[in-house]
């Protein structure tokens, strides 16, 4: 069991080569890249749409199952592996905040609500139906990836904001995700959480972080994203203790110190608590 690696875009080849962009057809990407099989995580934004075969898809710990239509959209840092069906067929894009924030200027890739949070969910199932109308956007990248025109990369992401716009419709449609005041709230608590998450545990500091108080913020939490500020709290700490315990080089007690616990009885404690095993017995089963 080693450490995961932390790919970029530079890690992958394609016909498109440029460090912010990268886009393939799925069947072609696995043939040169096939360590992607194995647990991993990237620094930019990945966008996989699947058109034919099956597997699962496992998102930070989480097995998805994978069908034609599946289409999965992933944000730095998350951990994830496949297990695929030898007639998997796909599209597959890889793209950074920047490319895509610098040129659009007045709107953000996190602005999108399939990207608003690392809790909403990253499957989005298009019927076949539904295919027809975005399939020619997935044809057309492929196509302009490979052309020699000038104007590529203005084509190529004004294509992906297409796609994105169409996403963004069946998302909001099926997983309630509806637009709310408290949606920038929510962004700036998760951008503090993942800068002190290590450091301080208690919902008052984000509170205070935000001028807001904790009972308005739990309200914010609750009504969003249906947990309070401590649960929160919690499962991004439990999550990285789960991403760190692959790594076997590290012991239990380097885990619990590189998350900020002193006592390291308590870190148990809490790990048990979220998932009902031991940061041991985690280990275990994943290997």
């Amino acid at each position: 069991m080693k450490k995961n690696p932390v790919y970029n875009i530079d890690n992958f080849k394609a016909d498109f080569g440029k460090k912010e962009l990268y886009i393939n057809t799925f069947k072609n990407h696995l043939k040169a890249h096939s360590f992607i099989e194995k647990p991993h995580r990237h620094n930019f934004y990945l966008l996989v749409l699947f058109t034919n075969g099956s597997g699962n898809h496992a998102i930070d710990f989480t097995n998805y199952a994978i069908k034609p239509g599946s289409l999965f959209v992933l944000q730095p840092g998350q951990i994830h592996h496949w297990e695929l069906s030898e007639d998997i067929e796909g599209y597959i894009f890889f793209y950074s905040q920047e490319v895509y924030n610098i040129y659009f200027a007045q709107k953000k890739i996190e602005d999108y609500p399939f990207y608003q949070s690392v809790r909403n969910q990253p499957a989005i199932v298009f019927e076949k139906e539904e295919l027809q109308t975005l399939l020619p956007y997935f044809d057309l990248m492929i196509q302009e990836s490979q052309s020699a025109n000038s104007n590529k990369q203005d084509k190529l992401l004004n294509l992906l904001d297409c796609i994105h716009i169409e996403i963004s419709g069946k998302y909001l449609a099926e997983s309630n995700h509806t637009s709310h005041s408290y949606n920038y709230k929510i962004q700036h608590f998760e951008q503090l959480l993942e800068q002190y998450f290590t450091t301080e545990k208690a919902p008052s500091f984000y509170a205070e972080k935000m001028n807001i108080t904790l009972k308005h913020l739990n309200r914010i939490c609750k009504d969003i994203l249906n947990q309070t500020v401590t649960e929160l709290i919690a499962k991004r700490i439990i999550l990285e203790a789960k991403r760190l315990l692959i790594d076997a080089s590290k012991t239990i007690n380097q885990v619990a110190d590189n998350l900020g616990f002193e006592n390291y009885a308590y870190f148990i404690r809490l790990f048990k608590k979220q998932t009902g095993m031991t940061p041991s017995e985690f280990r275990k089963m994943i290997n």
